[in-house]
């Protein structure tokens, strides 16, 4: 209202989105790309679990983000203007006219959620090499293919860089409380440690009764284990069944060593069966070339040279705002965390959501329903406050 002071909120302001943005913007194109475009911060919004990602180096491979948390918040956006004009009295001090002005706001829209930047910036790595002159050379034209090489490309010899994803799990500081050691009395004896009474070493065996086999081991089993055969057995009651039997037994017929994945595609059965079947019909590799596949009874692979075409190869694919997908946009899922599973990427659990006028306008019937635990759909298009100027 003009003259009192007071601003008037319209209902139909947009929603929007800050980002405190921990430096000075001279080129919002360029603080854009540091956040993995419009079409990155969109993908963040949409899932409450991910944590937005900075990195100053968008270019660079082995650049390490910066992440900043997501919090509800109630503010609002606004333009304030300032015109001035130059009065005829001058200052007496400085002899220049004294500028006079009016000021007028504009609220441009509510904010609802709010992301900052409160942790630190994990180490960076960078890739160069040192001469015997004392000089550094860049390493990135070598190491980086940027576009199909012949082989005479991969024969060359370079320097190994391979840093892991992330160098700290924590972005924040924390305060280790540093405490002396026990002063014992003389002739204490400390007690011995067995593998009995440890705590945390691995997890418990899980009761399916399957026979696990190292590499460095004998020999390998020629039968499964009774309580198996029982178990299955037991379960195997049906036409259904009998007849995933017989097509188990013809996948090992043909081929000695499957993995779990290759078996589920060849086969409809529900995992807590295959569970049960797998361990009636093949033993399980824990170290070596052939780990986490399936080997049928009686059939050594470190034996027979034919074996080699069914070892393990073992790759990742790192994950992130800044690759353009996240885990769960992959076809194929991960046997192992993808680079998103530990902080400062992710956070364990999503930070509540204030709900707004406008959930409550739409109904809460999504809310609570059974593809809640499903990644939420990227529906959302952000727009930075210019964008909404020109419409």
């Amino acid at each position: 209202m003009e003259g009192t002071g007071v601003l008037t909120l319209p209902r139909n302001q947009k929603p929007m989105v800050c980002v405190e943005y921990p430096g000075l913007i001279q080129d919002v194109g360029n603080m854009l790309r540091t956040l993995g475009g419009e079409e990155g911060v969109s993908r963040v919004y949409a899932d409450p679990a991910k944590r937005l990602e900075l990195y100053f180096r968008p270019k660079d491979p082995y650049c390490h983000p910066l992440c900043a948390n997501r919090f509800p918040t109630t503010t609002m956006i606004l333009r304030v203007k300032k015109k001035t004009r130059k009065k005829k009295s001058q200052d007496p001090s400085t002899g220049e006219p004294t500028p006079e002005g009016t000021i007028s706001m504009e609220i441009l829209g509510v904010v609802g959620t709010v992301y900052k930047f409160q942790g630190m910036s994990d180490f960076q790595y960078l890739a160069f090499a040192g001469s015997s002159e004392g000089s550094t050379a860049s390493l990135y034209d070598k190491v980086l293919l940027k576009k199909p090489e012949k082989e005479e490309y991969f024969h060359q010899e370079i320097h190994l860089h391979i840093p892991p994803p992330i160098f700290s799990r924590l972005d924040n500081p924390v305060d280790y409380y540093y405490r002396p050691n026990i002063n014992h009395r003389d002739g204490y004896q400390p007690p011995h440690l067995s593998s009995e009474n440890l705590i945390g070493l691995s997890r418990a065996r899980r009761p399916h009764n399957a026979i696990f086999v190292n590499f460095e081991d004998g020999e390998v089993p020629n039968e499964p284990h009774p309580a198996a055969v029982k178990k299955w057995k037991k379960l195997c009651t049906n036409t259904v069944d009998m007849k995933v039997e017989q097509e188990m037994r013809r996948l090992f017929t043909c081929r000695p060593i499957w993995s779990r994945n290759a078996i589920k595609a060849n086969l409809c059965l529900h995992p807590d069966k295959l569970k049960l079947l797998l361990p009636y019909f093949a033993y399980y590799m824990l170290t070596g070339p052939w780990r986490s596949l399936w080997v049928r009874f009686g059939y050594d692979p470190r034996k027979n040279p034919e074996a080699k075409i069914y070892q393990v190869l073992d790759f990742r694919i790192r994950c992130g705002m800044k690759y353009g997908y996240n885990s769960n946009e992959m076809p194929v899922k991960a046997k192992r965390s993808t680079y998103n599973y530990s902080l400062p990427i992710t956070l364990k659990k999503p930070v509540p959501q204030a709900i707004s006028m406008q959930d409550l306008t739409h109904g809460l019937g999504s809310l609570g329903s059974k593809d809640s635990k499903k990644a939420p759909p990227n529906k959302y298009r952000l727009k930075s406050a210019g964008d909404y100027q020109e419409e």
